[in-house]
């Protein structure tokens, strides 16, 4: 018998999945799938990219305050506050010769 709870769960994060976590989602299959293959099998994938595109939406909407208030225009603290993000949570380095020994 299926588990419920566990179905809708994970139903109603692969819905709220925004940009961010679907591009994190690319990424890491094409650049960590080592790390994908263990969070699938765990069964946290989805709440994991759930969790990275949430902290670079955060973390964005701080950066971009700030650099408005030092007088960058909208798109240009967008841009930077990107640039700034990106590879902390979504754009993560390619798995090592070594973690895949």
């Amino acid at each position: 018998m299926p588990n419920w709870s566990y179905l809708l769960k994970m139903h109603l994060l692969m819905q709220t999945l925004t940009q961010y976590g679907l591009m994190a989602e690319k990424h890491w299959r094409q650049f960590r799938p080592k790390m994908v293959q263990e969070l699938e099998a765990k069964g946290i994938l989805q709440e994991m990219l759930f969790d990275a595109q949430e902290k670079t939406k955060d973390e964005m909407l701080e950066l971009r305050m700030q650099l408005m208030k030092q007088g960058l225009t909208p798109q240009q603290a967008h841009d930077r506050a990107w640039e700034m993000v990106r590879e902390r949570y979504i754009l993560l380095p390619p798995e090592s010769n070594e973690e895949s020994a």
